[in-house]
């Protein structure tokens, strides 16, 4: 399966493991599943850190190269941003980009967030 978390798991996958599921955290450990990232969720960990809400490693370069490693990047395509605007969805621009991003290059977007669990055409994975 190809797996696209959602900012809120990888942040909680880092910081918070006990928050996942362990159906979440069986899959995310399956070898034979691809774990996907967005630079979407980069941009939005960035931002967290530059209002405080979250504390990230003073140089964020080596932060970012830990923190994603073992991850496939997911592109950000003109493709995606067409997608993201054009969906039936809350305005949450980074959440407009996951679902998208899902939707586009095919993947299972991993979530707690009831807003994004079952929106037709779209895999997805609620975190339990």
């Amino acid at each position: 399966m190809k797996l696209l978390l959602d900012t809120h798991i990888w942040l909680w996958g880092l910081r918070e493991p006990n928050r996942l599921g362990s159906r979440t955290l069986s899959n995310l450990r399956d070898s034979a599943n691809e774990i996907w990232l967005s630079p979407i969720s980069t941009w939005e960990a960035l931002l967290l850190h530059s209002k405080g809400k979250i504390q990230l490693k003073v140089d964020l370069a080596e932060w970012l190269a830990e923190s994603t490693e073992g991850t496939r990047e997911a592109p950000l395509t003109h493709e995606i941003a067409l997608v993201a605007q054009q969906l039936p969805l809350h305005q949450d621009p980074a959440d407009r980009f996951l679902v998208a991003t899902a939707k586009v290059l095919d993947l299972t977007l991993v979530t707690a967030d009831e807003r994004l669990l079952g929106l037709g055409n779209i895999k997805t994975l609620a975190n339990r």
